[in-house]
């Protein structure tokens, strides 16, 4: 079975939101690294409307300039939404109804990991559902201090346990925190 692996950039105080305000300065060589290796370890994206309408814009400009941006261009991408009914990324799929029935099924298929970025409603659902199997924070060094209560990661969730699988320090300061959910028997 794939794992369905969660990467959420988090400022030092929660904000997983406001990103454009403190997470490029720390992207460095070892970020870049991680980046790639997170990304071509996965064979499939999963995500909510928001993050899908931030992305599909950003990397179907982005062509082919990069190995990255060709992966994310051509990688078989899940979106959860009611709205969405015509997706314009290349290989995007909707998942509409059913949602953790389907994301079950994706998890069943052979493949490689499944990449979700962010820390949304779809997140929420698949704690609920017992569907995410590796947390990934990649906590930079600076207290963002802009988030409201929507945007932080500390909030509406279910209880979940994680055991730490492993870190990655950056010089950067950023460090990745790697959780796997400890699935109740």
């Amino acid at each position: 079975m794939r794992k369905i692996v969660n990467a959420t950039y988090m400022s030092l105080d929660g904000d997983i939101s406001n990103m454009q305000d403190w997470h490029f300065e720390y992207f460095d060589e070892d970020a870049e690294r991680a980046a790639n290796e997170q990304l071509f370890a996965s064979d499939a994206l999963i995500m909510g409307r928001e993050t899908y309408d931030g992305f599909s814009t950003v990397w179907s400009e982005r062509g082919d300039a990069d190995e990255f941006s060709a992966r994310m261009n051509e990688i078989p991408k899940y979106v959860v939404s009611s709205s969405l009914k015509d997706p314009s990324w290349n290989n995007t799929h909707v998942i509409s109804e059913d949602v953790a029935s389907r994301i079950r099924e994706l998890k069943e298929r052979p493949g490689a990991n499944i990449l979700q970025y962010g820390f949304g409603s779809v997140t929420r659902l698949m704690l609920d559902n017992g569907l995410l199997d590796e947390l990934r924070l990649w906590i930079h060094p600076v207290i963002s201090g802009k988030a409201s209560a929507e945007e932080l990661l500390y909030r509406d969730a279910p209880k979940t346990k994680f055991t730490l699988a492993g870190t990655d320090v950056h010089k950067s300061g950023i460090i990745i925190l790697r959780y796997e959910a400890i699935k109740p028997e």
